[in-house]
């Protein structure tokens, strides 16, 4: 008996386990004490996703899975798990984010049943300009020339969101979450599929010679021949895992520390060096919010409060509850596409104008999520044809809590792709959906400590006014935070009980790639894995992409037949991670087929 309750006390001790798993073997006095949380973690395919176990993690990337589970069959929290899964992504899967970019992260305690939001959204340096962007009064500068470049890098935020909500949400020391990254970045990883058809099709904007830029990417990924080491290759990257040393003893030493000061200085080396500074490092904090929720039918859907861009995705789901009735034909109806397309083209119109960082720029927030106001947008919605007053932005201010102070301009800020997503249901019931990103394909493709430094402020409009001279929102300043699509999101029932979780990468697509699954799930009657496998559609103004390899002909027909202006488009390319919990408690887990998504249970 006192074997057992000493088992039961020690179960978070990763070293206990080894010695307690064994002692199950031989002794039956332990039976009831918590058996089957103890069975091996596996992960799966896509094609067997339901599971009566405790907790599931979904990521992008095998290794990230097997990262999260490990530490949730150490005891650990959904958060521990989001943190060793975030540094084995930023070493595996480099072209989507890093441990030198910025993230959200949407929280569920299942015990006090709230939904609290951590942003690690990147910060300009104090130094930054309106015009930075611009080359000069009329022209603005190249995305990749901006891109590539020291003036696109923000400081950089996910290791101190993480800190803060391991501090807040942690239950394993944190230096003890690094294990899995440390032991790949120094014994090698095999270059995936994924990652060598990046370097393949993007590889062009690595600087191989001094002249272009700092070649420190280009002498990782590329033999002496100039090629893309193939897939299988094992990479083997000991500056990371030196990095992460000094990250898992002390956090505040990436802000303060040598790392820090090896930013700045990559920062600052042409061609266009940035302005950033260890004073603009050392004075990052990461900010905890109550999550913006908004309620759909009887479930409350909850995500990321400005600068994400989650907004449009409550905006979304409000337009369709108080709009024209999807048909009983769900998925296969081109008509219901019309009318979430519609949905779409209302929020994105809204978003554009609106949303930037919080503390620059009042925005109608309340009032887009207002029920009135969503009713009367979504009376512009045409059940049986395209229209062409669902493109054009409304006016929330009225349906507002506070006034108006400004005339928003016009948007004019670039759609580029990056980002990764990953979803952690823990034993406690605690949840994690959490997007994280260094913005486009390896950010600016300088490297410090193993790690790609994001290029996350050309997710600022390049210009700061439109052609009326109406301020733009989402224009540059020091200090700010750009706007993100990044939008992780949690759905809870009626008495606040976890129901489902989900978001994706994609750039400005993530806001329809991510309501794709609330539809398919919440609307159309879908399996999680279903509503993942649907062809994305994004509908940002007058345009309607429809993903061409996936979508049915006469889906494509239908909607052109219904009068959009169809693209069939082969670069819908999401990540969507989803975990959704049944009334019985199992949990349903769907990886997106797109990229190398696995799902992993205990």
């Amino acid at each position: 008996y006192l074997f057992r309750l000493l088992g039961c006390v020690m179960k978070t001790s990763r070293s206990m386990f080894s010695v307690f798993t064994l002692f199950l073997v031989t002794s039956s006095l332990l039976i009831g004490c918590g058996i089957s949380s103890l069975s091996e973690p596996t992960t799966q395919s896509t094609e067997q996703q339901l599971s009566s176990s405790p907790a599931m993690v979904v990521t992008a990337n095998p290794h990230a899975t097997q990262a999260g589970l490990d530490v949730l069959q150490a005891g650990g929290s959904a958060v521990d798990a989001a943190i060793a899964i975030q540094a084995v992504l930023s070493l595996v899967e480099p072209q989507s984010s890093g441990l030198a970019g910025g993230a959200f992260m949407v929280h569920y305690d299942n015990q006090s049943k709230d939904v609290m939001v951590y942003d690690g959204r990147e910060i300009a340096p104090m130094a930054a300009k309106s015009d930075m962007f611009m080359v000069d009064a009329n022209t603005r500068m190249g995305f990749i020339q901006a891109k590539t470049s020291g003036i696109a890098t923000g400081v950089p935020g996910v290791v101190a969101m993480l800190e803060l909500a391991h501090q807040e949400q942690g239950i394993l020391p944190w230096s003890e979450l690094y294990g899995s990254a440390s032991q790949l970045a120094s014994d090698g990883f095999e270059i995936s599929p994924r990652l060598y058809g990046m370097l393949e099709r993007f590889g062009k904007y690595i600087p191989k010679d001094v002249s272009e830029g700092p070649t420190d990417a280009f002498e990782y990924f590329y033999d002496e021949q100039g090629n893309p080491y193939p897939v299988g290759h094992v990479l083997v990257n000991t500056d990371y895992a030196d990095a992460l040393s000094k990250i898992a003893e002390d956090p505040r030493s990436f802000y303060t520390g040598q790392i820090a000061r090896d930013i700045v200085a990559m920062v600052g080396q042409a061609p266009r060096p940035g302005t950033l500074t260890m004073a603009d490092m050392a004075a990052y904090r990461p900010v905890r919010h109550q999550a913006l929720c908004q309620t759909y039918r009887s479930h409350q859907i909850c995500g990321a409060p400005p600068p994400s861009s989650w907004v449009a995705v409550g905006m979304i789901m409000g337009l369709l509850e108080h709009g024209p009735k999807f048909s009983a034909g769900g998925a296969s109806d081109p008509k219901n596409w019309g009318i979430l397309a519609q949905a779409q083209q209302l929020a994105y119109a809204d978003r554009d104008r609106y949303i930037a960082d919080p503390n620059f720029v009042d925005m109608p927030l309340k009032g887009m999520l207002n029920a009135e106001y969503l009713t009367q947008r979504a009376g512009l919605i045409a059940p049986n044809s395209a229209s062409t007053k669902t493109m054009i932005a409304g006016d929330p201010w009225p349906f507002n809590d506070t006034e108006q102070t400004v005339t928003a301009g016009v948007d004019a800020t670039d759609d580029v792709h990056g980002t990764t997503h990953f979803v952690v249901v823990d034993k406690q019931g605690d949840v994690v959906s959490m997007t994280a990103s260094v913005e486009s394909i390896f950010g600016t493709t300088r490297m410090v400590g193993g790690m790609f430094l994001n290029n996350q402020l050309t997710d600022f409009s390049f210009r700061s006014v439109d052609a009326q001279g109406n301020p733009i929102a989402n224009a540059v300043a020091g200090g700010k935070r750009p706007r993100s699509s990044m939008s992780p999101s949690i759905v809870l029932d009626s008495d606040s009980e976890f129901l489902l979780a989900t978001g994706s990468p994609g750039g400005n697509n993530i806001i329809a790639y991510t309501v794709k699954t609330l539809v398919g799930v919440f609307e159309w009657g879908m399996s999680p894995q279903a509503a993942v496998d649907l062809p994305n559609m994004v509908a940002r103004g007058a345009t309607v992409r429809l993903e061409k390899d996936l979508a049915p002909i006469a889906l494509i027909d239908g909607m052109r037949e219904l009068g959009f202006d169809v693209d069939a488009s082969r670069g819908e390319n999401s990540g969507l991670s989803v975990i959704k919990r049944h009334a019985d408690g199992t949990l349903e887990g769907a990886a997106d087929k797109r990229r190398e998504g696995v799902i992993g249970e205990l």
